[in-house]
């Protein structure tokens, strides 16, 4: 039976570190799923059952634990980086910035909350322990990464600070839910009045979302004057798919002429139609598009994927569908949203084009996009890893920081998280194709969650338990709890009775502030609409951003 004793205690062996990593893992996740009070803690029970194991002696060697603990972050975080790439920049768009600065608010008074904390208790609480619960009340996992990074810079020997987490994850996610309970008292919000107001604001505010309208031209001034003319007089972009002249219907492109009388189907943003309307003539309600009398050729409407990595990163315009396929793009579906067809619109892989025009001339068109969705099935391993070469490398660079005696690094996390945000983002200029699929994204990102929380839990588990039960635990928990919840209620009561936000887009934007899923789900139960995930998509990567970077330059600036 020597054997079971080498798998199960040689902390050498990769066989024993293989089954260790195996068990934590498989057992975190599964006691994950359980729910206390309707909240589960999910995939970050993995470090629980991490420090159970390590407290009773199971371990590995500390070079491998260290190893698979580095690549786990650095996948878990370039795969966020990838994630929130696209949306990163948009963000700050229109109502976007007041929602961020919000946001901005939060992490700040989170920081400031920690601080007050650590010099009112005089040296009792070490700083890398207080930024260990500081990410722990925030529920952000990424920037425990990020400051344990740090702290292996500055060759650290005190304790771990996964043991400050752990004490205030728990309570830091119930404190998120608390806080949203406590601003709906203070504030005296009207669930039912909330829900009717964001009703209201769907049907007044049309978004650049596709709209189609069937028009008969009757502006005399466009008589003779083809499509591009209009286009450039009326300077609102519109598709027109479809148009019937003499009785006969066509596909148009730049150059087909208008006549009074002409029916015309367009395609163009929602907010732009009442321009057209008044330009080219009035709405037309009883127009056949699909009658085949009209027809030369039939005409049909097909998605058509892109999968060709050639096609990354050009616009619209730059392809002429209309004028070289006679063919017209109307709308184009990214990730599950509808956008509309505008010639500057950059298409990137992944993206389906909905296509209007003659069978044969759709095949032309099918052909040059690609088509071919066993393309997608296999994720761009090339992009992943020339993306994390990169942002260890920029990780690596020395920045220098007037008052500072050594310079400072962004690290293992910093580093490839500034990077996968730029490639998510323009990765398309320099021909990198970033198109994963969400399940291969979602896949690699839990892979690199879950090593990395398995060997912060198996290194820290030794001293845990004594360190709640003799040390400073219970003061950690109540430490983390004044983090998560007086900046929460400050800046929420900021954002209802200052800038009037709906308390649904200020659930999503609380539960964003803090990148935490349980909150988000809490608000997505109560709410019942799509307000929730609209505020924690805004806020959430810039907060993920500030989250890491705070947490890494807090321990390198102060410690």
């Amino acid at each position: 039976m020597n054997w079971v004793q080498d798998l199960l205690t040689n902390p050498n062996s990769i066989a024993h570190i293989v089954a260790l990593y195996s068990f934590v893992i498989a057992a975190g996740v599964l006691l994950g799923k359980i729910k206390f009070f309707g909240i589960s803690l999910g995939v970050t029970f993995v470090l629980f059952v991490g420090i159970l194991v390590g407290h009773f002696g199971f371990t590995g060697n500390p070079s491998i634990l260290s190893f698979l603990q580095d690549f786990g972050l650095i996948l878990f975080v370039f795969c966020i980086g990838l994630q929130v790439g696209p949306s990163f920049f948009s963000s700050f768009k229109k109502g976007g910035i007041a929602m961020n600065l919000l946001a901005v608010g939060i992490v700040a008074l989170n920081i400031t909350v920690a601080l007050v904390m650590y010099y009112a208790l005089q040296g009792r609480v070490e700083l890398p322990m207080m930024v260990g619960i500081l990410c722990g009340a925030v529920t952000n996992t990424p920037g425990l990464g990020a400051a344990n990074e740090a702290l292996q810079q500055l060759s650290y020997q005190g304790p771990e600070i996964a043991m400050g987490y752990a004490c205030a994850y728990p309570l830091g996610v119930m404190g998120i839910i608390l806080s949203l309970i406590v601003i709906r008292f203070i504030c005296r919000v009207n669930l039912t009045q909330e829900s009717e107001e964001i009703q209201r604001g769907e049907e007044a505010n049309p978004h650049l979302k596709p709209y189609t309208i069937s028009l008969r031209v009757e502006n005399t001034a466009l008589n003779g004057k083809n499509l591009l003319q209009v286009q450039t007089f009326l300077a609102r972009d519109f598709v027109c798919t479809r148009i019937i002249q003499e009785g006969h219907m066509n596909t148009p492109n730049a150059n087909t002429v208008l006549h009074i009388g002409d029916l015309m189907f367009i395609v163009c943003a929602e907010d732009d139609s009442e321009a057209i309307m008044a330009f080219i003539g009035p709405k037309v309600e009883d127009v056949n598009w699909n009658d085949p009398s009209y027809q030369e050729k039939p005409m049909v409407s097909r998605r058509i994927l892109i999968t060709q990595p050639n096609i990354n990163g050009k616009t619209l315009g730059e392809l002429h569908f209309s004028s070289m396929y006679g063919v017209n793009v109307t709308r184009v579906n990214r990730s599950g949203m509808d956008l509309f067809a505008a010639r500057q619109l950059t298409l990137q892989v992944g993206d389906r084009v909905m296509v209007v025009g003659p069978q044969d001339a759709i095949e032309r068109v099918a052909n040059l996009l690609g088509n071919q969705l066993k393309r997608l099935d296999h994720p761009n391993i090339v992009t992943i890893f020339i993306g994390i070469l990169c942002g260890i490398l920029f990780g690596s660079l020395p920045i220098a920081i007037p008052g500072m005696p050594t310079p400072v690094k962004l690290g293992l996390a910093g580093g490839p998280l500034i990077i996968s945000i730029l490639i998510g983002r323009f990765g398309h200029k320099v021909k990198l194709v970033t198109y994963t699929t969400m399940s291969a994204n979602l896949m690699l990102r839990e892979v690199g969650l879950v090593l990395f929380l398995a060997s912060v839990g198996i290194k820290a588990g030794e001293n845990f338990v004594q360190t709640v039960v003799e040390g400073d635990g219970l003061l950690y928990v109540g430490i983390g709890f004044l983090i998560t919840f007086i900046p929460l209620v400050i800046i929420g009561m900021v954002a209802r009775w200052h800038h009037k936000i709906n308390y649904y887009t200020l659930m999503g934007l609380i539960a964003g502030s803090n990148t935490d899923p349980p909150a988000l789900a809490y608000a997505n139960q109560v709410s019942g609409n799509d307000a929730p995930a609209v505020g924690y998509s805004t806020v959430y990567p810039l907060t993920m951003f500030l989250r890491i970077l705070t947490a890494q330059l807090l321990i390198l600036l102060l410690a």
